[in-house]
């Protein structure tokens, strides 16, 4: 423990530009704390900023695991802890503890916790994939081991996910195994050829499924469909409109008393832009960028290929959902229930979101001190 510690100590403060990292993830959290504080006023019944309070306060202890977990162990570990994820994504299928919210089996019932599998089974995509794509590197480019395996183990987690259903994670998982496969050097002709085949899958899913057809219809036609379809996204507009430069002030959104649905979760943005106004919200998507681009740059400094592609996925899933979700917010993608990343209530999402930036660090700090120092490039004789 001392000796992981030291390093730790050595690399952060060789990169003392990280330290901006617990800044804008303290700033998100607390100002998703007190939106979540007015965000819940109009339910009766669970007190969500207590819940998030206690969902943080276990959160937080993820952080410091991940950091401290020997990156080797998970390496070694990596089929063992994708078989289990994926057993998780069955057991929610057909499992009685398999908890259905409006139509959709994302969650087991632990009875304290409603577990979105999904959140995990993000981490295990990852970690499998860059584990099985770095195992390969430095050999000549083989179709089965080097695309059709890898897309095998992409595809069971998508097609549990399309049953669920859940085309938000679907996309997601997608998007991040696409992306690794083509930083891994897959040929692009592959990946456009399964790009396309992905896509015209999803759409047929889409079109066979009422509910999900009918969010693309209403978002096509925002405004004439502003009482059904379009009614979130038309109710999180008018929060923006209404919040304007100064906002309404922390508690006095109209929004969130009953207009705005799911106004703690996915659609909380727009709660936030009306109560405390456009700077904040500016703010929010400055720390965001912020956040990410020092993570990306120190991704591009880490030179083992399993690290960069396990690093690389972890981020690339917690941008692609953050983009999504104020996307989606602002009427620019169909409404898709996708937490926004620190901000929204969930438990899963505080794990999620936590677990990721220690394992980030801590593949970080392990590339670090892969690098043999100084001396130990020098031959002994160099020194008589």
């Amino acid at each position: 423990m001392g000796k992981i510690l030291e390093e730790y100590g050595r690399y952060f403060a060789a990169s003392r530009h990280l330290l901006i990292v617990p800044l804008c993830l303290v700033f998100l959290t607390v100002l998703g704390l007190l939106t979540l504080s007015s965000a819940s006023l109009s339910f009766v019944g669970p007190n969500y900023l207590l819940r998030q309070c206690v969902w943080l306060a276990l959160a937080l202890p993820c952080c410091f695991v991940a950091l401290l977990l020997p990156i080797d162990l998970l390496r070694r570990h990596s089929g063992a802890i994708a078989l289990f994820a994926t057993i998780l994504l069955v057991v929610v299928l057909i499992s009685p503890v398999g908890h259905a919210v409006k139509g959709s089996r994302r969650w087991i019932d632990l009875g304290f916790l409603h577990l979105q599998v999904s959140e995990l089974a993000k981490l295990a995509l990852a970690l499998c994939l860059a584990e099985r794509l770095a195992e390969r590197a430095g050999h000549s480019w083989d179709v089965r081991k080097d695309f059709l395996q890898p897309l095998t183990l992409l595809g069971i987690f998508a097609l549990l996910l399309l049953l669920e259903p859940d085309y938000g994670s679907t996309f997601l998982f997608l998007f991040v195994g696409f992306t690794l496969l083509f930083l891994a050097g897959t040929p692009l002709r592959f990946l456009l050829s399964c790009c396309t085949s992905a896509a015209l899958l999803l759409a047929l899913f889409v079109v066979r499924n009422p509910v999900r057809l009918g969010r693309i219809l209403a978002f096509l036609d925002v405004e004439s469909t502003k009482l059904t379809g379009s009614y979130q996204l038309w109710q999180g507009l008018v929060g923006f409109q209404s919040g304007g430069l100064h906002g309404l002030g922390l508690g006095n959104g109209r929004q969130q008393l009953s207009y705005l649905p799911e106004a703690h979760t996915d659609f909380i943005f727009p709660i936030m832009a009306e109560e405390l106004g456009y700077p904040f919200a500016l703010l929010a998507i400055f720390a965001y960028v912020t956040l990410f681009a020092i993570l990306w740059l120190e991704i591009y400094r880490v030179h083992d290929t399993f690290l960069f592609l396990f690093a690389s996925g972890i981020l690339l899933f917690l941008v692609a959902q953050t983009v999504i979700n104020l996307a989606v917010v602002m009427g620019l993608f169909p409404t898709k229930g996708v937490a926004l990343p620190l901000v929204s209530y969930g438990g899963s999402n505080l794990f999620l979101v936590f677990s990721s930036i220690g394992l980030l660090l801590n593949c970080f700090c392990t590339a670090q001190a892969q690098k043999p120092r100084l001396p130990d490039l020098l031959p002994s004789e160099n020194f008589h």
